[in-house]
């Protein structure tokens, strides 16, 4: 790219803020500190509450005042590229056809499986789920998959029946953005254009310390199911005298709060968890769901602390077993606990597999890589643009 393109970036904020939120802000950092033009386009999901249940189901369907609203952005700032990250619920993908009207190239980054699973995880019961992957939705109706409501579940349906019906996600994306090549597979299996995914993960910036002494166990994310937080405990249940510093909040957080070698820690400040990181020995992430992209393997490779984590889905791409961390047997505690247990054994393999995950961060997912990497992306778009135009 010959020169700083302008990029509207558009967002569906979440009602608790999350790892995509922190990417997105991170994203427009990246590339308004190399010179580019960005402006946000976002709605709120704290706003929900004021509004009628009906306006909120139709506007997942599909929003008007999108349709309005980013007509008059598009116009105002011509921007080269839309990158879009989250549409749910309020923005709707109403968005791409905006895009679409004023011949706009449209970036969509996949940052969950949401067109693949109403639920947006692939998780049912705490276990594996892909029975609406390349299939009609309607189970996920019956099932009540999200939030249990038959009723939320069947707009979510809806949405996405009627979007793959008049080929939203086939024709009005110019390019997707799969965070691993593991989620490239299952969208491509879902039913998305192969053609049109690129694989860019996501990216941190955490200089590199000076090497102290290491010890412990650490645990830091969301305090929910797919987390693999009953896991966890289960595994310290079949480890006694071993404790774990545990950062994070959520639903379960009753049940580490409860558990005698579970030092919850709730949620601290970024610096802390970073220092916390840089004293670990190794983090532990028993997720027991297909992630996406855990930013929190990042920041710990970013730290020189290796990982020890699921064998399951994307978690094989990034980890390296017995180079910068351990694989153990998804949903086995009893696994777990042998991992964790040889950890503690090898204290010297495992700062060895720490400086490794700090190679392996500064080759991959430095911002510098990432912005190439994106960059692109964005001419793909672009010259996916003049294409259609001749």
């Amino acid at each position: 790219m010959n020169s700083p393109c302008k990029v509207l970036v558009v967002h569906n904020k979440y009602r608790q803020r999350g790892g995509e939120d922190v990417v997105v802000d991170a994203e427009v950092r990246l590339l308004r500190e190399r010179g580019h033009r960005v402006e946000t386009y976002s709605r709120d999901n704290d706003s929900i509450e004021d509004l009628p249940r009906t306006t909120v189901a139709l506007d997942t369907l599909w929003s008007s005042r999108t349709m309005v609203e980013l007509d008059r952005r598009i116009v105002a700032f011509k921007p080269d590229v839309i990158h879009i990250h989250n549409t749910f619920p309020l923005v709707s993908p109403s968005l791409y056809w905006a895009a679409a009207r004023k011949n706009v190239p449209v970036v969509q980054t996949l940052h969950n499986y949401r067109l693949l699973c109403p639920q947006a995880m692939l998780l049912r019961n705490n276990h594996v789920c892909e029975d609406c992957l390349g299939h009609s939705p309607w189970r996920s109706v019956v099932r009540r998959c999200y939030r249990d409501s038959a009723v939320q579940s069947a707009v979510l349906a809806g949405m996405l029946v009627l979007h793959r019906a008049i080929g939203t996600y086939d024709y009005k994306v110019t390019r997707y953005i799969a965070l691993n090549r593991f989620s490239r597979d299952k969208f491509v299996e879902g039913g998305l254009p192969a053609d049109r995914i690129s694989i860019k993960p996501n990216f941190v910036d955490i200089p590199e310390r000076p090497q102290t002494a290491r010890s412990g166990a650490l645990f830091v994310g969301r305090l929910s199911a797919e987390k693999g937080v009953a896991l966890l405990l289960q595994a310290l249940d079949r480890l006694p005298g071993l404790d774990i510093d545990v950062v994070g909040t959520g639903p379960e957080m009753g049940q580490v709060d409860s558990h005698p070698r579970a030092n919850g820690l709730g949620m601290r400040h970024s610096a802390e968890v970073m220092e916390r990181m840089h004293r670990a020995a190794y983090l532990v992430m028993p997720s027991i769901w297909y992630e996406t992209f855990a930013l929190v393997v990042l920041e710990a490779f970013a730290c020189g602390l290796p990982v020890i984590a699921s064998r399951l889905g994307s978690m094989q791409e990034f980890i390296e077993d017995g180079r910068t961390g351990l694989l153990f047997q998804s949903g086995s505690a009893e696994d777990l606990a042998a991992k964790i247990a040889w950890a503690e054994g090898h204290p010297d393999e495992m700062a060895r597999m720490g400086r490794n995950a700090r190679a392996e961060y500064v080759a991959k997912y430095t911002p510098n890589r990432n912005y190439e990497q994106l960059m692109s992306i964005y001419e793909s778009a672009l010259s996916g643009r003049r294409m259609a135009q001749t």
